[in-house]
This record gives structure tokens, C-alpha cells and sequence, in this order.
């Protein structure tokens, strides 16, 4: 049930925000096919992944800076400002396309609309995850999951509507109608009150969670960080090179690798509201230890594809998008609820470091494949580790994402219990 300070409005801008958002962040590795063509922007892959890399500088420094600005200027200003460098973002790219072949110029155009586009999601995301997280405070593992649903199913439909616009010859129908959604998103929200703590008052309201002063790092969030990041990496792997795997490794035709794309991002969005829909019969706690050995044996299936083997790779997409699908909003709803001494920096700083891991993912495996001579099996196969890696990480992060109260009252009464049994055995 929705925060009463919550009105419908603002609950519906909220989430509408996280599927444009979604649409709006899968732009780019969607069109990838025309960005690396010839025909059209003719980028080597390195030069396809260094697009990528202002974007997650772009977002982390957005997502660091947003925590302060939000303190100071309150979540909907901030909220505000991402949406509208992400119509800067989207206007740029519908604008380069009208420099190709004009030397440097529209890659530059395309570097400072991944740029917006960074800004925007590191502002963006984790406002609308803080907001959510107050209109349903008291299910906000769900309300978070669900949030993240429609950012998923946003990031699905992104590859199929750049197919639909490829095929009509307007490939940058996409990114000029995510525009116009855009604007449309600003205008109805100027008028919300959007508070994450339902406060009166303009900015950073006394009852807003992001009000309370700048609190040095528990140690505990590193675990968070460290998960977070190499997330970022394993959900970018699939992600962002996807499309570029399918073509090259297993000779796919374009519309077939935008297929794969869309059942990776698909299978993420099923997957958040189908583990919310499960929460009481299989606790979310299970689900996050569950999940990243589900997108090891993916990355694994994935790196042994050999080609011709569309199906098998799609499928193989789709369990990949089931393994990430849960992962990135239990790891914000968890630190949440185990930094409150952090309030609404968590899941801002969250977000940055899963913005290091897909800035390392996104930008790293160009060289690899260009200058080393890597191929992306092998680049996959080492994805698979990370996983492992994650895997083992679970464990610690659902302890610590225990209230530090409740972990201090288990930690209390292990301490009688024990106590009691040494007297007993006295």
C-alpha cells in the first residue's frame, strides 16, 4: 500500500521515469549494428566501447553529486535535471546522424550524448529508487523490485524498437520519440511535490531522508560497493556486447541479435517481478544467493556457443538476463535498510560504483578484442568467474543488509544463549 504522502501522480511519474529511463540507457548497445556499420558511423569496437566510457564517468560523477545536491536542492530537482540531460542525450544522437561523414564530428556529437545520458541516469536512478523506496516504505524490497521491472522492461524494448526503426529506414526514430517522451515526463512532474520523505517545504525538507547531514562510510557498505561494481560488469558483458557476439561469433543476422538483446533484458524484467510476486514463499534473501550462479552457467553456455547457433544463444541470453535480473535493486533495497546512518546516499553511491563496473565492462572489452586479439568467448568465459565471484559475495551482503538493530539483536542473544548454556554446564 502507498505512503499516504504519496499521491497517485507522483507514483505513476515515478515509474514511468524508470521504463523511459530503461529505453533511453539501451539506446546506444541497441543500435550498435548502425554504429559499427560502414554505412553509417563505421566504429571499430574499440572505438564503440570508448562511447561508453564518458557515460560511466558521466554517471558516477552525476550519482556522487547528486547525494550532496539532493541534501541541498531535494530528490525533485535532481530527479528534474537527469531527465533533462537525457533529452539532451537523445537529441544529440538523433543530430549526429545528420554529420556522418563530416570527419571527427559525429563521433564527438555521439561522446557528449553518452555524456548526457550518464548524467541523466546517475541523477535519475537513484532519485526515483530513493522515491519509491518512501511511497512504499513498508514493502520496499518490492516497491524497489518493481521499480526496476519497468527500467527492465524499458531496456527490453529499446533493441526491438530500433529493429522496428531500422527497418523502416528512421533508425533514429527511437531516440527522437524517447525525446519527446521525455519532455512530455518533465512537464507533468514540475508540478509534484516528489519529497522522499514526505515533508512540506521546497529542497531538502527536514523529515527527507536526503536532509540528514554527510555521514563518513560505514565500513560495511564496501561489501555493497564490491558487489555492486562487479555486477556492473557482468550485467554490461551482456548488455552491451551482446549484439556485437551475436554477429561476429555466431553469425547472426542483425535482427536475430537484437532478438538475443531484447530476451537478456526481457528475462531481467520477468525475473524482478516474478521474484517480487514470490517474495513470501521464497525469501529475497535466497533469491540474491541464488542468481549469480544462474548467470555463471550462462556466461559459460555463452562462451561455448559455436556458430550457427542462434537459438541456443538466445536462450542463453534469456537465462543470463534471469541470473542479473534481481540482483542490482536487492543490493539497493539491502543497503538501504543496513546503511540508514547513510539515508538517501545509498543508493546513489550504489549506483556509481555499478557505474565503475559498467565503465570497465563497457569500455574495456574493446581493447581486448581490437589490440589484444581477445575474443569474446574467452572475454565471456572470464565474465562466468566474476559471477563465481559475486556468488560467494552474496553471503555477506544479505548479513549486512540486515537492520544494524537486528543484527546486534541476534548478535545478543547468541551471546545469552551461549551464556546461558555455560552456566547450565557449570
Amino acid at each position: 500500500m502507498a505512503d499516504q504522502a504519496a499521491s497517485r501522480p507522483e507514483i505513476v511519474a515515478v515509474y514511468a521515469a524508470g521504463l523511459v529511463q530503461g529505453v533511453a540507457l539501451v539506446t546506444f548497445p541497441a543500435a550498435s549494428s548502425i554504429l559499427t556499420s560502414p554505412d553509417y558511423y563505421g566504429l571499430t569496437s574499440t572505438a564503440y566501447g570508448g562511447l561508453f566510457l564518458p557515460q560511466a564517468v558521466a554517471a558516477i560523477s552525476g550519482a556522487l553529486a547528486g547525494a550532496g545536491l539532493t541534501r541541498r536542492y531535494g530528490v525533485k530537482r535532481i530527479f528534474l535535471a537527469g531527465l533533462v540531460a537525457d533529452v539532451a542525450s537523445m537529441s544529440l544522437l538523433v543530430v549526429s546522424q545528420l554529420f556522418i561523414g563530416d570527419g571527427p564530428l559525429p563521433y564527438a556529437m555521439l561522446l557528449l550524448a553518452t555524456t548526457f545520458l550518464g548524467i541523466g541516469f546517475g541523477l535519475v536512478v537513484p532519485a526515483i529508487n530513493t522515491l519509491a523506496s518512501a511511497f512504499f516504505a513498508a514493502a520496499a524490497d518490492r516497491a524497489v523490485l518493481y521499480l526496476n521491472a519497468l527500467l527492465g522492461l524499458g531496456t527490453a524494448l529499446a533493441p526491438v524498437l530500433v529493429a522496428i526503426f531500422v527497418g523502416l529506414g528512421v533508425w533514429w526514430g527511437l531516440p527522437a520519440v524517447v525525446a519527446v517522451l521525455l519532455v512530455a515526463l518533465i512537464g507533468a512532474s514540475v508540478g509534484l511535490p516528489l519529497r522522499a520523505g514526505g515533508a512540506p517545504g521546497p529542497g531538502a525538507a527536514p523529515g527527507d531522508a536526503s536532509a540528514r547531514p554527510r555521514q563518513a562510510l560505514p565500513t560495511r557498505f564496501w561489501l555493497f560497493a564490491a558487489f555492486a561494481l562487479l555486477y556492473g560488469v557482468v550485467e554490461t558483458m551482456n548488455g552491451n556486447w551482446a549484439t556485437l557476439f551475436m554477429t561476429r561469433d555466431v553469425g547472426a543476422p542483425t535482427a536475430t541479435a537484437s532478438i538475443a538483446l531484447t530476451a537478456f533484458w526481457g528475462m531481467v524484467t520477468v525475473g524482478r517481478v516474478a521474484f517480487a510476486a514470490i517474495e513470501r514463499r521464497f525469501p529475497e534473501t535466497n533469491t540474491y544467493r541464488l542468481l549469480p550462479f544462474v548467470a555463471a552457467v550462462a556466461l559459460v553456455v555463452i562462451a561455448g556457443l559455436p556458430s550457427g547457433s542462434d537459438a541456443a544463444a538466445i536462450a542463453a541470453f534469456g537465462l543470463a538476463g534471469l541470473g542479473c535480473s534481481a540482483l542490482l535493486p536487492l543490493t539497493i533495497s539491502f543497503g538501504q535498510r543496513g546503511l540508514v546512518a547513510m539515508g538517501a546516499s545509498v543508493a546513489a553511491v550504489l549506483i556509481a560504483f555499478y557505474q565503475i563496473g559498467y565503465g570497465l565492462s563497457a569500455f574495456g572489452v574493446g581493447p581486448l578484442v581490437d589490440s589484444a586479439g581477445i575474443g569474446l568467448p574467452s572475454i565471456y568465459r572470464a565474465t562466468a568467474i566474476v559471477a563465481v565471484v559475486l556468488g560467494v559475495l552474496s553471503f555477506a551482503v544479505v548479513r549486512s543488509g540486515r537492520p544494524v538493530a537486528a543484527v546486534q539483536s541476534i548478535d545478543r542473544s547468541g551471546r545469552e544463549a551461549a551464556g546461558e548454556e555455560g552456566t547450565h554446564g557449570a
